[in-house]
């Protein structure tokens, strides 16, 4: 999927091109060269760490929170983010010319979602800490999610037309556009995210059984929660900054993956989440990108045209099969 997906676009490319390219062996044509390195590998590689991190959190998120329809923003994190890029394109007018410029460069982005999803998950933190019942964490995260995305409402409404429409189009989600640098950044924080996730795979076990269950079993369950939260805030948090609010794959894939591997065992899981995760975000961008076509179409709705019947389809074969 990964040679398919950098082959195809508005110019195919040869597959044994692209095997020249990335054994650093000269291409037939300087042109695909240049779209190779600059613009397909860094994509496609973004595209697949964007799949990991997303189907990991949505896998943590409905363990713990024992519920189907968790997902990696549940816990109010994009509409955090939502909001520290709602204050860069809404409210940068308000400022002088030469800090509005900073705000809008593609690092004041970055920072500013960071900093909107660092905010909401310091006070979801805040509050946990308060709450023994893990549901009401959820309720909570709700509520900050109503909130932030409230704030973002009133920015809206007295913002330009100009300034709306680059907000929809972050709102929309893209792989493109990343350096080097930027990808360099995100696999980074992915793998750290992945890397805290890993940790806590025998405790997810326990928590299919519920908190008191794992308890019993010795596990510190307030540790584990804590773990939990902050890796997926690490990984729905960079991946929100860097490529906007991807919708679909943090809630389906986890599904996708027990239906396919008929498991509940989260050491399998956890690898077969970041394959399923890693393909159909591949998938996902090579019918984005419309092969043969200069046109491309948002991210956020291809994964969710595409995801949505396919967990359909799977649920509705496994009621058959059963």
């Amino acid at each position: 999927m990964f040679f398919v997906n950098i082959s195809l676009g508005s110019i195919s490319i040869p597959f044994q091109e692209i095997s020249k390219g990335i054994l650093n062996q000269k291409m037939e044509k300087e042109s695909w060269e240049i779209i190779l390195y600059n613009f397909r590998l860094p994509k496609a590689i973004t595209a697949i760490f964007v799949g990991f991190a997303l189907s990991i959190s949505g896998l943590m998120m409905q363990t713990l929170f024992r519920n189907p329809l968790a997902g990696p923003y549940v816990l109010g994190l994009s509409s955090g983010a939502s909001l520290g890029v709602a204050f860069v394109f809404l409210g940068a007018s308000f400022l002088p010319h030469f800090l509005s410029t900073i705000f809008l460069s593609s690092y004041g982005i970055v920072i500013a979602s960071f900093s909107g999803s660092a905010l909401v998950l310091f006070a979801v933190l805040l509050v946990s800490k308060k709450l023994k019942d893990t549901m009401s964490i959820l309720i909570v995260g709700l509520m900050f999610g109503s909130f932030t995305s409230a704030i973002v409402s009133v920015f809206s409404y007295f913002s330009t037309a100009e300034q709306l429409q680059k907000f929809t189009f972050w709102s929309l989600g893209s792989l493109a556009n990343l350096s080097w640098n930027e990808v360099s950044f995100l696999v980074l924080l992915t793998c750290l995210g992945l890397f805290l996730s890993f940790t806590v795979i025998k405790p997810l076990d326990a928590l299919l059984l519920g908190e008191k269950y794992a308890k019993s079993l010795g596990i510190n369950f307030k540790k584990t929660r804590l773990i939990i939260i902050i890796a997926t805030s690490i990984l729905a948090g960079s991946i929100t900054a860097y490529v906007g609010p991807i919708a679909f794959i943090g809630l389906a894939v986890p599904h996708i993956a027990k239906l396919i591997f008929q498991t509940s065992n989260h050491f399998i899981l956890f690898w077969s989440t970041l394959l399923v995760g890693g393909i159909i975000m591949l998938f996902c961008d090579i019918i984005a990108q419309m092969p043969g076509s200069d046109l491309t179409l948002p991210i956020n709705a291809v994964t969710s045209m595409i995801g949505a019947p396919i967990v359909v389809w799977l649920l509705i074969r496994k009621r058959n099969f059963n």
